[in-house]
């Protein structure tokens, strides 16, 4: 599916949940059966094209929130999983600071055997 098969089914669902009917195709393709005494059929489209275009901002806003939302959401997972691994990282090093330091221990204890016994040796 391409970017723009994309935007469009994601703008029919929306407007499924939102429950809107018309698009600004179906608002400009609409024609009215006209009467005697009927309404001015310029006053008329020229309220129909103000619809059309506040449908058009609408259709752009949507758009752009629905992509500032995914941008969002992708963001929020990047961060979360730099966190995640920051956690994993802070805690081996954590780990890895005792066991450096219970290594340390460990060596200071020979040296002082082995060295400690050489010096009493060369007496």
């Amino acid at each position: 599916m391409d970017h723009m098969e994309e935007i469009n089914q994601h703008r029919s669902e929306v407007d499924d949940e939102l429950s809107i009917k018309l698009n600004p195709r179906e608002i400009a393709d609409k024609n009215f059966d006209t009467r005697l005494r009927g309404f001015d059929k310029d006053q008329v489209n020229e309220f129909l094209d103000e619809i059309i275009k506040d449908y058009e901002n609408y259709i752009q806003q949507v758009d752009h929130l629905t992509q500032e939302n995914q941008r969002l959401i992708r963001r929020v997972d990047e961060l979360s999983k730099q966190l995640t691994v920051a956690k994993q990282t802070g805690s081996l090093n954590k780990n890895s600071a005792v066991t450096n330091y219970d290594i340390l221990k460990r060596i200071s204890n020979l040296e002082r055997k082995v060295f400690g016994l050489k010096l009493d040796n060369s007496d």
